[in-house]
């Protein structure tokens, strides 16, 4: 398979990494001294772009290679305000786009065990749920794409919750308030944690580095090539079912 990178910081070299490892060849690098190769024909030959950039560049990038009929698999997060309009491109214009807040096996796995906890929880409502996040200080948006998926997922599963605020905000008996902190080099930590009057439940996931990142984005590129639409987590991690199209 031949894969295009778009943005080249530490998550970038990682993928290289175990791309190459994976029998693949990266056929293109674009960062922000060249985007201009967008339209080169080393890009176009792209099998896939893998691309983990900044939140402010990603909608572009993505514009850059839907123009290049190049699929996407996106691991950016923080511009999600615009998600609707990727969806309806791939719905409308055929194009190709895998995204995830989090491509980490573990954390999908973690995602499954946090839906299933909430709606165990939803019968117990002396318990009040909380949650927090701990990422790198080069992270740029908070609270992390992965900590809004758990939210959410937790809104949908808990009666009693209608929305997620952040750590510096006020708020009600009905929100989940999300801690965000950032330091050192850490790759990602989250938890979840219900408490009422004598206990504790916490569910939590740590990433040891950026290897279970990588070979997410890696597996998901194998997967989404030779498939149309919009894709996600939940497509990849289902029992394999042959190379059909998927229209979001």
């Amino acid at each position: 398979m031949k894969i295009a990178l778009v943005g080249y910081g530490k998550m970038g070299k990682a993928i290289e990494k175990t791309a190459l490892a994976r029998g693949h060849r990266v056929v293109s690098i674009i960062d922000v001294e060249n985007t201009d190769d967008f339209r080169s024909a080393a890009f176009k030959s792209a099998d896939v772009a893998i691309e983990f950039s900044a939140p402010s560049a990603a909608f572009d990038n993505y514009m850059q290679c839907f123009a290049a009929g190049v699929p996407v698999v996106a691991g950016t997060t923080g511009w999600l305000e615009r998600l609707d309009e990727i969806k309806a491109i791939c719905k409308n214009e055929g194009k190709t786009f895998f995204y995830a807040s989090n491509y980490s096996i573990g954390v999908n796995i973690f995602f499954t065990l946090n839906k299933y906890l909430a709606k165990l929880m939803n019968d117990f409502p002396a318990y009040d749920v909380r949650m927090s996040e701990t990422h790198h200080i080069h992270k740029q948006d908070a609270p992390s794409g992965t900590a809004i998926t758990l939210a959410e997922d937790l809104i949908a599963g808990l009666d009693r919750k209608r929305r997620w605020t952040s750590g510096t905000e006020g708020g009600d008996a009905s929100d989940i308030v999300i801690e965000s902190v950032r330091e050192g080099e850490t790759p990602g930590i989250h938890e979840v944690v219900y408490e009422s009057e004598v206990d504790y439940i916490r569910i939590k996931h740590s990433a040891k580095s950026r290897a279970g990142f990588a070979l997410g984005a890696v597996l998901a590129a194998e997967f989404t090539v030779g498939k149309k639409g919009f894709l996600g987590m939940d497509d990849l991690l289902q029992p394999a079912t042959g190379n059909r199209t998927m229209i979001y």
